[in-house]
């Protein structure tokens, strides 16, 4: 393998695992941007990942290429069911905010599990047939060298996912949405005063969160597991949620860090190609991701300062 074929395998694999981890560590950053921490990534990102796969197993034949694509807005409609819940708990019912998380976390596998169980009489699916390929851009894949690298036999969601951080920096910080989006979740009392919902704000953050943690499970059971079963989603909400905070709740830090995390996921995969890294045992590369969360978290998360209001529920005074 020459040095060309070996940069657009690292960085083709890299985006393929970063995609999902981008799409929900930005949920994240909505959701504790209003203030309501949402543990509950994983379980969304589960039913994300389940509700795609049964529709992609269910359209493929009828819908061809376009069936990933409409996964992804599945995942998206069932990411943001689950995130209302979770709202419902700790924004109206005024709930702790990581018991809620877990509960969802805890319910949604077995869920999945059970519904696979009553729709295939099997606890995990077949696999897809019709999942993410890969994908040239017309043009940008002619360009020497950089071209085969960025723009050839790429993952379009990848690129899709990118844009997204961008355009939700964009509305974090640049439009009135996003400051009255940080307002509720540094300082609810007074942006009540101005006149702002601070439930309906929180509600707003929340259900993005579920919006984009769907599309991420979605993603990833279509490109990369190609079915669902309990452990399709192992432990990615979690390392979105370590993005998030290595990102300090910025969307475009938040999707560096999980380019970062992704590269780290993806060695396990393609290490035994790339000369150094083959002779590192693969328990070690995949346990890599892992280990570097909890470094990363304990590295940095004392620097890293989250909303103040973020997991305070609020009381509307009279």
């Amino acid at each position: 393998m020459n040095f060309e074929s070996m940069l657009q395998l690292i960085i083709s694999s890299a985006l393929v695992y970063s995609t999902p981890l981008i799409f929900t560590s930005i949920g994240g950053v909505f959701s504790e941007r209003s203030g309501v921490v949402n543990v509950g990534l994983e379980g969304i990102m589960t039913m994300g990942a389940f509700s795609s796969v049964v529709f992609n197993l269910t359209f493929a034949e009828s819908l061809g290429n376009w069936t990933p694509w409409l996964g992804l807005v599945i995942g998206a409609l069932v990411g943001a069911l689950f995130a209302a819940l979770h709202a419902l708990a700790t924004v109206t019912f005024r709930a702790d905010h990581i018991i809620s998380g877990t509960v969802i976390n805890l319910m949604a596998p077995a869920l999945g599990v059970f519904l696979l169980t009553t729709i295939y009489g099997t606890g995990s699916s077949q696999t897809i047939v019709e999942p993410f390929g890969n994908f040239d851009f017309p043009l940008l894949s002619k360009i020497p060298f950089l071209g085969r690298i960025f723009f050839g036999g790429t993952f379009a969601p990848g690129f899709m996912a990118i844009l997204v951080a961008v355009l939700a920096w964009f509305v974090v910080f640049k439009t009135k949405f996003g400051l009255r989006l940080r307002s509720v979740g540094e300082h609810p009392q007074a942006a009540d005063t101005l006149g702002i919902n601070v439930y309906a704000m929180r509600y707003s953050g929340v259900i993005l969160s579920g919006v984009l943690g769907g599309i991420g499970g979605a993603v990833l059971a279509q490109s990369i597991s190609n079915n669902f079963s309990v452990t399709t989603i192992a432990g990615q909400g979690f390392i979105s949620m370590a993005a998030m905070i290595f990102g300090k709740w910025n969307p475009v830090g938040a999707m560096g860090a999980s380019l970062f995390f992704g590269l780290a996921m993806s060695l396990a995969t393609i290490g035994y190609q790339i000369p150094v890294i083959k002779q590192i045992p693969p328990a070690f590369l995949s346990m890599a991701p892992y280990i570097i969360t909890i470094v990363v978290l304990a590295a940095f998360f004392g620097k890293a300062v989250a909303p103040k209001a973020d997991g305070t529920n609020y009381i509307k005074s009279k």
